[in-house]
């Protein structure tokens, strides 16, 4: 079940680090989400809210989360 805390948190989010350092986690492309679960997720939070985000993305839910943004205009398809 996804919980609001966790999405706003997802369009929020800032990737830590990596290729895509600085991009919100709802804009990691969904080849990168994919890499990460044939190998590993990270461990914690984060590694959940990435697990989640691939899921929204394999859904086609990412347009719920784009208004969760708090700067909707940075939206990047």
């Amino acid at each position: 079940m996804f919980e609001k805390q966790h999405l706003i948190k997802l369009a929020n989010t800032l990737m830590p680090f990596g290729k895509y350092q600085g991009k919100r986690l709802i804009d990691l492309p969904e080849d990168y989400l994919l890499w990460f679960a044939r190998r590993e997720f990270p461990q914690g939070e984060l590694g959940m809210l990435l697990q989640l985000t691939l899921e929204i993305k394999i859904n086609g839910l990412e347009g719920l989360i784009y208004p969760l943004k708090r700067n909707p205009q940075d939206t990047i398809h």
